[in-house]
């Protein structure tokens, strides 16, 4: 079997979980199959990275972030070599040029296109287990690219994709998927198994087992991933297309604090208006989430939206610069917030969702302040002091009683 592997930041946050992570890999080696490794950086080595570099420059282009920041996945693809070969296996480090990882051109938040399979291959028939750096690309000019934090499970995917891989596991700190971050919500359960679609929602929204473009990227090639804990022999959770009827009509509750809320007053009340708005944050790259207008009056409207806290400030001076053309009369934001979701695929038949995450947020007084919709989620924008206990609150009202009221 040809399996591919993933080992996250706590995973090889020293040197004795790079040992303990070695052995693991080389139990799978041992076993008869061939294994590709994707390595994260240590720890908090990128958050270490960023900080030198708002030292030396606070404004640095994304371009030479990029550049620095793959050095962290190299790092830990060399010494988990190290650590392979220390125990008498053999094993090689890769970085995505030599492998042929080819992205889009979109520094901080690129897209994989196509992998090279020539050297792995090549590799992978001298026996060797090879281990190649996540979260990075290389662009048409050569560049070196990042995928967007998480991004190394993109790569792990893919890599499973390019290379038709009998499995796909994700090694992290924790069990498998849970109904809510089990470091938050103390009652959360873990899964055995959910759907692309679920999984998709849920990376999208905030929870951070898995990068969302890596579940777009096993959904669209149909690959199963298992979602599992370095420190344990636990079965972990299994991503893929469907899953059993029995499972429960909310699959979990996801916290989004990396949100920001832009309110532009008094904007003309036609289609333009809002086509010029979103036109402008679209060609700074600059991705919208919530949205809302208020009714029309005196031929005047408000538009309220989410963005990125990261892209805040750019968002923020783009419609400043703009206000020739957008005739605003004040524009204010808000930092301090947050996204509550639950998720299900069992909310589309039942009616009793959102009266029930509503009368969960009244019995402890949050307020909300946007809402939007889909079919298998419902998010609320409410204030980031509130958002725990109201995770808290709303988990514990629809997973903890919901087999009981046979919701």
């Amino acid at each position: 079997m040809l399996i591919v592997q993933k080992y996250g930041g706590t995973s090889v946050g020293n040197s004795e979980r790079i040992m303990n992570a070695a052995k693991k890999i080389i139990n799978t080696y041992e076993n008869g199959n061939s294994v590709v490794v994707v390595l994260s950086a240590q720890g908090d080595t990128t958050d270490e990275l960023i900080k030198k570099a708002k030292e030396v420059n606070p404004k640095a282009s994304k371009r030479e972030m990029d550049m620095l920041l793959a050095t962290g996945e190299q790092q830990s693809a060399a010494l988990m070599a190290m650590a392979i070969n220390s125990l008498g296996y053999p094993a090689i480090s890769l970085n995505a040029q030599q492998i042929g990882i080819h992205s889009s051109s979109n520094h901080s938040n690129a897209r994989i296109k196509s992998i090279r399979k020539t050297r792995i291959n090549a590799e992978l028939e001298k026996k060797n287990i090879v281990l190649i750096t996540g979260f990075q690309g290389i662009n048409k000019f050569g560049d070196i690219t990042t995928l967007g934090r998480g991004g190394s499970d993109t790569t792990a995917v893919a890599l499973s994709a390019f290379l038709g891989a009998d499995l796909c596991e994700i090694y992290t700190d924790v069990d498998g998927v849970f109904t809510a971050d089990p470091r938050i919500v103390k009652n959360a359960k873990k899964l055995d198994e959910i759907s692309y679609n679920e999984m998709l929602e849920l990376a999208s929204l905030g929870a951070k087992v898995l990068h969302n473009s890596s579940v777009e990227f096993a959904k669209k090639h149909k690959v199963e991933v298992i979602v599992r804990s370095t420190f344990s022999d636990n079965a972990g959770t299994l991503v893929k297309e469907g899953v059993s009827m029995e499972k429960l009509f909310i699959s979990g509750v996801a916290i989004d604090r990396s949100v920001a809320k832009i309110t532009v007053f008094s904007v003309e009340d036609n289609a333009r208006s809002i086509f010029n708005i979103f036109s402008i944050l679209a060609k700074k790259n600059i991705a919208v989430d919530i949205t809302l207008q208020s009714v029309g009056k005196d031929g005047m409207k408000d538009i309220s939206f989410t963005v990125s806290r990261e892209e805040l400030e750019d968002a923020l001076v783009a419609l400043k610069e703009s206000n020739d053309l957008l005739k605003f009369s004040d524009i204010v934001y808000n930092d301090k917030i947050a996204k509550l979701s639950v998720v299900g695929a069992g909310m589309a038949q039942n009616s009793g969702i959102a009266s029930k995450m509503f009368e969960a947020l009244y019995e402890i007084g949050v307020d909300i302040q946007l809402i939007v919709t889909s079919e298998i989620r419902l998010t609320v924008l409410i204030d980031e002091d509130d958002v725990e206990r109201a995770a808290n609150n709303v988990h514990d009202k629809f997973i903890c009683t919901c087999e009981e009221d046979n919701f």
